[in-house]
């Protein structure tokens, strides 16, 4: 054998875990699937000697080295089936771009000639204020609070009662004047005022969940750090089986989402899916004699 090659095993009898495809760092959690084999293990002699069990071998070459007879190392992926045409006719349906998200969503609520550290600190506020409420009302709360001048400060030397008489009638609104004062709080001691550039310390400020972490990331600092996945979005991939079983939470979705989907796709497809899912893909009585995946959506077919 090669002094350039080195040799891995696998056994027959345990399948492979389905890995991410798009190009995506394998998460730390999954254990290593390929064990460097240290010479013949030696078996002591005996009447009765375990079974030996078969052993699938392959080969991977070192510093780029390659080897005609080596078998490729192959891992099995599950993806849905028909999603790549699916996912083309929702694109033709999105083509407009005239779904309420187009014109009125978080990248679209800052003001764009405020200072950047300003900027992101409205894109936040703005995901704040649109959980359970609808882009236009959102966008109605924003417009107030700029007009007042929305930066941390300002936000902080407001009482709660004109907040609150701010941002109304967005859901949970009582409860969304507290979340902003006290993230707003933390920002100014912790942050200089401007919002972390981590999921995990995004999703530690009261009032800011997984969807909007993700959502921060991508609009105000221009990294795509996972899928921003809402009720909307949540309602589709169960819709159209793009989960490998139901998932009863937009989390677990963004999961079994993030294991199959093309990461060059991630950025995409919150917004393209909010868009499909406030115009044709409705909540109740969704619309699809008007839809051109009719004919290849599972759910429909049950209709």
């Amino acid at each position: 054998m090669s002094a350039g090659l080195r040799m891995l095993t696998r056994s027959r009898s345990r399948s492979p875990r389905t890995r991410p495809r798009g190009g995506g760092e394998e998460p730390a959690s999954i254990p290593r699937r390929e064990v460097a084999a240290e010479g013949r293990k030696k078996h002591r002699p005996g009447k009765c000697q375990q079974k030996t069990q078969r052993l699938h071998v392959a080969y991977e070459a070192f510093d780029g080295e390659k080897d005609e007879g080596a078998e490729p190392l192959k891992v099995s992926t599950w993806e849905p089936q028909r999603w790549q045409q699916q996912l083309a006719n929702i694109r033709t349906m999105r083509s407009k771009k005239d779904a309420p998200v187009d014109q009125l969503g978080a990248e679209h609520c800052y003001d764009p000639s405020a200072p950047p550290k300003v900027r992101r600190y409205q894109v936040l506020l703005s995901l704040m204020l649109s959980s359970q409420t609808k882009d236009q009302v959102t966008a109605g709360a924003m417009q107030r609070l700029r007009a007042r001048g929305l930066t941390v400060d300002s936000i902080l030397q407001t009482d709660d009662s004109t907040l609150g008489e701010l941002i109304y009638p967005v859901g949970f609104w009582r409860s969304k004047v507290k979340f902003i004062k006290q993230t707003s709080a933390i920002l100014q001691q912790h942050y200089d005022g401007d919002i972390p550039a981590s999921v995990a310390e995004l999703v530690a400020l009261p009032g800011v969940g997984p969807k909007m972490a993700h959502l921060a990331m991508a609009v105000a600092w221009g990294t795509i750090s996972g899928i921003a996945v809402d009720t909307h979005v949540h309602r589709i991939a169960n819709r159209l089986r793009w989960t490998q079983r139901p998932t009863k939470s937009p989390e677990a979705t963004r999961a079994a989402l993030e294991e199959w989907l093309p990461r060059e796709l991630w950025s995409e497809i919150n917004g393209l899916l909010v868009g499909f899912g406030q115009q044709t893909c409705l909540p109740v009585h969704p619309r699809c004699q008007a839809c051109l995946n009719q004919a290849l959506c599972p759910t429909a077919q049950g209709l």
